[in-house]
């Protein structure tokens, strides 16, 4: 089943269940949510969020100060996740404040740069696993447990490494992708697999190999210019 959305690319992975505050102050995404907020009451509200592969948030600007062009010189990962929309503030300079959360998964099938001020593309939906899974059930605790002990290596506070988290195991898949210090490229192969128990097995490979790391150099291993960071401003 496929169908068509308006998309926003960040230099960001967002997962479903996840909350996704922006700060929208370009006019192509002040329409996006003016058009968001003008659907009819009980129509979906939503989004595309895509991670850019190559490219800027910030589309050029024209000799007018206007966007040149629908989505700037990006180009995009296939596999993004739609943003629900939940809160929206208008803002006295006719921007907006809003705050969504992930909601589903998609592969882009098509991407179109001229039919509305912002990108918008074909989508199809990713299969989202249903029922009890007993591999992801047993890997589900062994992750738990890593992730316990790698936020002991860069938490300070005890009370931020008691925090419950969740039992489901694709809930706790997409929360622990989140939220741990990865690349954008990490994170994106983690949204990409459509199996629980594949992206939790991925997750206990990345999050060992961190703690590792860290414990050696005490340090994140990588650049920060290069690990994904909460959405810039758009």
């Amino acid at each position: 089943m496929t169908a068509r959305l308006p998309v926003f690319p960040l230099a960001t992975v967002l997962f479903p269940g996840l909350v996704l505050p922006l700060h929208i102050f370009e006019e192509r995404y002040r329409a996006l949510v003016r058009h968001l907020v003008g659907r009819p009451e009980g129509a979906p509200r939503e989004f595309g969020v895509v991670a850019i592969r190559s490219g800027w948030e910030v589309a050029p600007t024209g000799p007018n100060g206007r966007p040149a062009g629908a989505g700037g010189d990006v180009t995009l990962h296939e596999v993004g996740c739609t943003a629900e929309l939940r809160q929206v503030t208008e803002l006295d300079d006719g921007g907006f404040d809003i705050v969504t959360v992930g909601r589903r998964r998609f592969r882009i099938a098509d991407v179109d740069t001229t039919g509305a001020p912002y990108l918008t593309a074909e989508v199809e939906w990713l299969p989202e696993p249903g029922g009890p899974d007993e591999v992801a059930d047993l890997l589900a605790a062994r992750v738990i447990a890593v992730f316990r002990q790698y936020l002991g290596l860069i938490r300070s506070d005890p009370d931020e490494i008691s925090e419950q988290l969740p039992e489901d195991p694709t809930v706790l898949s997409h929360l622990v992708a989140a939220t741990a210090a990865l690349t954008v490229a990490d994170r994106q192969r983690l949204l990409a697999i459509d199996d629980t128990a594949t992206r939790l097995r991925a997750e206990l490979r990345l999050l060992n190999r961190e703690a590792a790391l860290l414990r050696q150099v005490r340090a994140v291993p990588v650049p920060l210019a290069e690990l994904a960071s909460p959405p810039t401003p758009n």
